[in-house]
């Protein structure tokens, strides 16, 4: 074989390659690590990480982010620092001048492709009196509408849910005591109705039982697939959103520690 026959069989082999990647399906994967902690990363690589906490229950995970985003300021969900890398950081709550309370951060910002929006709540059923405020998470990315609740603490005005919009994936609180419970849940669920996945959040699992577990939310409820041996879910881009969303519960991983440096 001559020299020029090789080289243009190579590139025959690297332009099949390279089609043969391009005809890869594109996915957004949602990964959970306990609590409300998320990260989304979209089909272009661009991370997007949510209420990231430091509970030695659930590991302490090492994860990357290019967006931070923070629902409010109690310890479970404003812990930026444990991000190996934390990009940019958006709070959903700053403190007032003052000082004496948290007030909401009005954000609406494009990073990149990705696109990162606050809707204002409570984070108690009495208009904040009890535990102040909380903001919801609204982004836009790969085409695809995730919505994380924070420490949601009420049902939704229509108001609130027309200002939300359409919603592909929810990530909500249903662990009670501070938060909304499973019945709660379940009802703000019919409000946004998601189209495509409902991944419930902030409740209690073996090692860590401050909050009730997720069965309250569950029972009763169709369409649930139990994902317990991982905490990833992969969503394929351009397919049609079915005609009822999945209720997925998923696992949490407990990533092995950092190797100290030589």
């Amino acid at each position: 074989m001559t020299r020029l026959t090789l080289l243009t069989a190579g590139l025959l082999l690297a332009g099949f390659t390279s089609a043969a990647a391009d005809d890869k399906p594109k996915a957004a994967t949602l990964r959970w690590f306990g609590q409300s902690f998320f990260q989304v990363e979209t089909s272009t690589g661009q991370r997007i990480v949510f209420d990231p906490h430091a509970i030695p229950a659930f590991g302490g995970p090492r994860v990357s982010a290019d967006v931070t985003l923070l629902s409010h300021l109690h310890d479970d969900h404003a812990q930026p620092e444990v991000l190996a890398e934390k990009g940019r950081v958006f709070f959903g709550l700053v403190p007032s001048k003052d000082g004496r309370r948290a007030d909401w951060n009005a954000v609406d910002e494009k990073v990149l492709t990705t696109r990162v929006r606050t809707l204002p709540t409570y984070h108690d059923a009495l208009a904040g009196m009890q535990r102040g405020k909380n903001s919801i998470w609204v982004v836009e990315a790969d085409g695809l509408v995730f919505c994380h609740l924070g420490d949601l603490g009420h049902e939704l005005t229509d108001a609130q849910v027309k200002a939300i919009g359409p919603v592909d994936v929810l990530m909500i609180p249903v662990g009670g005591t501070y938060t909304i419970n499973g019945e709660q849940a379940k009802k703000i669920v019919g409000q946004i109705k998601p189209r495509r996945f409902v991944v419930p959040m902030h409740y209690g699992v073996p090692g860590y039982d401050d909050l009730v577990g997720p069965e309250e939310f569950l029972d009763g409820q169709k369409n649930v697939k139990r994902m317990l041996e991982t905490n990833e879910l992969v969503i394929p881009l351009g397919d049609k959103a079915p005609d009822a969303a999945t209720v997925v519960v998923l696992g949490f991983k407990k990533e092995d520690p950092v190797p100290a440096k030589k």
